[in-house]
């Protein structure tokens, strides 16, 4: 097993919010989420949350390789929730979330789940691409964020329209017609999407967070075959490499209207045999 892992923050003066580690057979990676400027409830903060709860998971679908990877998340859910102890109300819409994708070789079978807008790319032997990402929360944001691309990002403007979008989805969270994400919740583990793939058929296995995919889904300057080129001959770091360029070429969103200017990005690639 060999695994090739990049990540870099949106900004060097803040903290990177992505989680991604392996261990023999397995994977996972997490897109920690909050409300900018909105009170939490918790004082640990988002980092904490999306790296705390990928190790918990990354134990748990490790050290039980017999139970389903939706019933180790549910379980390292709670475990995070009873970390945060008396020192955090996560009755607040806004408290800490995540992404979750995870990846784990049972037998002859690889396991995947994915839950929120991370993606997990896989890589046949003959060469061809599939992607695994779940959409539910692209089609929330669609319906919602037509002020926000209208105007340059970054701006006073944009932030406020940003403000007002984040608490829009927020009160869409984990519930029937919004989307689900990781967070206090451990039922939200039960929507996550999940499937299997014959290993054999496997070439390579990558784990993406969105700030990592932007070439592809935001801003189509690339598709899924690419990204594999890109992967074998360069590695992840080059792929992160590529699309920061491309978003320093459009600063105020003008050609692609984003929410962040620049994402946290994480490529964690792994050959499965």
């Amino acid at each position: 097993m060999r695994v090739d892992l990049a990540t870099l923050p949106a900004d060097p003066e803040r903290e990177n919010e992505d989680f991604a580690a392996a261990a023999p057979g397995a994977a996972v990676l997490l897109d920690g989420a909050g409300v900018g400027g909105a009170e939490t409830g918790c004082t640990h903060g988002v980092a904490w949350f999306s790296g705390t709860l990928g190790g918990l998971l990354l134990q748990a679908i490790t050290a039980s390789p017999a139970r389903p990877l939706t019933e180790c998340l549910a379980d390292s859910i709670g475990r995070v929730r009873s970390l945060h102890g008396d020192s955090c109300d996560l009755t607040y819409r806004a408290s800490p979330t995540s992404t979750v994708v995870a990846a784990r070789i049972n037998g002859e079978r690889l396991e995947y789940l994915v839950l929120g807008d991370s993606s997990l790319l896989l890589e046949a032997k003959d060469g061809s691409a599939t992607v695994v990402t779940d959409r539910r929360l692209d089609e929330v944001g669609k319906r919602l964020r037509g002020p926000i691309d209208a105007l340059p990002t970054g701006s006073p403007e944009h932030s406020a329209a940003l403000a007002d979008y984040r608490e829009a989805l927020t009160g869409l969270r984990n519930r029937p017609g919004g989307f689900w994400i990781a967070g206090p919740d451990p039922q939200a583990a039960e929507y996550a999407l999940t499937g299997t793939v014959a290993l054999d058929s496997l070439s390579t296995v990558t784990l993406l967070s969105d700030g990592a995919t932007r070439l592809v889904d935001r801003f189509q300057r690339a598709d899924w075959a690419q990204y594999l080129e890109v992967l074998a001959c360069s590695g992840p770091d080059e792929l992160i490499r590529r699309v920061r360029e491309t978003e320093k070429s459009d600063p105020d969103g003008r050609r692609w209207p984003r929410g962040k200017a620049h994402d946290d990005a994480t490529v964690l690639h792994w050959a499965v045999r």
